[in-house]
């Protein structure tokens, strides 16, 4: 049926059903093509700025066989080096045990093999014994390749194709609809990684919808629907739930609980999600949310309760030097709730806080990936917490992810069954899911949906 239909290549299809074939997700040969067809052709999230704020400051992005030096070279200056040395091809930087990627400080690079030097820019500036080599080490022959680095957001991206588009071309349309909430501002509350039995698009579409939060979140469902909408934005996506009019605000992060007291239901839904899912929400709102039926009377309106709620918080934490952005309820109904940017980065975004998740192969095995979450919020100047990457068994994530974890790992294993004819995403709630197949195909020449 599906493999029979039309291929999907325009945004236009996938308004319609299609059928994603399995291959993408547990294939050897689709997994080891994608490192050069795919990883060494995009731009990829590396890391925050906030975690190289001094000249010399340092950390890897590790990606496939690459690995990436993200450094700030200058005080104005953030550079990306290929994590090797051009003499006989020794990490530079090597990762520690266990942990997600190396982070420090040095003056320089010294290679750990023979001792070649390299300044924070990557030109060698010390080679024992050079004569030689009879002068031959010229044209930076010697010096360590420089590779595609730019900033949005607060993040630091990377590409390792040396006729990569421009990063703004890139995140269009994202990063305009995202500028307004000023990400760059927030701070990471905590950020956690695990290597996960699923396949890295597998992980990446557990999250890329709402489709499912009525069957694998079911106690969310005494707050209030989850419906949610999908829309393609060229090579990336973006989703959002359908919000009542004089409620649009709530199509982003700000969730105002439905039943008949919204006082109430608001201050359940706060504190559940506080307590299980540990993001979407601040420590601010969740405080002005238990205030709500104490400060308002019975009777008040879900619209008038939302007003209040979130006027009250944006107010507290303004006296405390944590000021939100002012973002216009139409656009947070444009933006949504979170963006997909291609192929393995989501951003789910809000005036105060954001969840991100990043999703990467692990080597060549299509059956596991390193999966990262992180929350970030708004701080006083001086005052965000410091946070490492920690690794975190699957078990010991909050709760409302593990849910997401068993899925993931289930699904994996069901796509290799012979009886599985290829996914089917809804075509509203699950656009996300047809987009990224539709793009992915673009890069890998195969694997694109097809309509039935």
């Amino acid at each position: 049926m599906g493999e029979l239909g039309k291929i999907v290549r325009e945004a236009e299809d996938l308004l319609e059903p299609v059928n994603i074939p399995a291959e993408a997700y547990v294939s050897p040969e689709y997994a080891r093509e994608e490192r050069d067809k795919l990883w060494r052709k995009v731009w990829l999230q590396a890391g925050r700025l906030d975690d190289i704020p001094e000249v010399g400051n340092y950390f890897t992005y590790e990606i496939g066989d690459d690995s990436v030096i993200v450094v700030r070279s200058a005080p104005d200056t953030v550079g990306a080096l290929h994590n090797v040395c051009p003499h006989r091809g020794r990490k530079l930087v090597d990762v520690p045990p266990g942990k997600r990627n190396a982070r420090g400080s040095r003056p320089n690079f010294i290679c750990g093999y023979h001792g070649w030097t390299f300044d924070l820019d990557g030109k060698n500036t010390f080679i024992e014994h050079q004569e030689d080599w009879q002068g031959r080490l010229c044209d930076g022959l010697s010096d360590v390749g420089q590779v595609k680095v730019g900033t949005w957001g607060g993040w630091v991206w990377i590409n390792l194709d040396p006729e990569a588009m421009p990063l703004e071309d890139y995140l269009a349309p994202a990063a305009g609809l995202l500028e307004p909430y000023q990400l760059h501002n927030m701070r990471p509350r905590w950020r956690k990684w695990v290597v996960f039995e699923c396949n890295w698009k597998v992980a990446m579409e557990a999250f890329a919808e709402t489709y499912h939060v009525s069957t694998t979140h079911p106690e969310f469902m005494e707050f209030g629907q989850f419906r949610g909408w999908a829309r393609n934005q060229g090579l990336h996506s973006n989703i959002g739930y359908d919000a009542p009019k004089g409620q649009e605000e709530d199509s982003g992060k700000l969730r105002l609980g439905a039943g008949e007291d919204p006082r109430m239901t608001t201050a359940d839904l706060q504190n559940f999600t506080w307590d299980n899912a540990n993001t979407n929400t601040t420590r601010t709102l969740v405080d002005v949310a238990n205030r709500l039926k104490d400060e308002l009377p019975e009777g008040t309106t879900a619209a008038e309760v939302s007003m209040y709620w979130i006027k009250t918080a944006r107010e507290i934490d303004a006296a405390r030097g944590v000021v939100w952005p002012v973002v216009d309820p139409q656009h947070t109904a444009k933006a949504g709730t979170a963006w997909q940017i291609f192929p393995n980065f989501q951003i789910g975004h809000a005036v105060n806080n954001m969840l991100c998740y990043q999703a990467r192969p692990y080597g060549t095995d299509p059956d596991k990936c390193v999966f990262e979450a992180a929350v970030y919020e708004l701080y006083p100047e001086g005052e965000a917490p410091e946070t490492e990457w920690e690794y975190t068994a699957p078990d010991d994530w909050p709760p409302v992810l593990q849910q997401d974890f068993n899925n993931m790992a289930a699904v994996q294993q069901g796509m290799k069954n012979a009886g599985f004819r290829g996914a089917q995403p809804n075509p509203y709630m699950e656009r996300s899911v047809a987009s990224l197949h539709m793009n992915l195909a673009r890069y890998m020449g195969k694997g694109a949906p097809t309509k039935y």
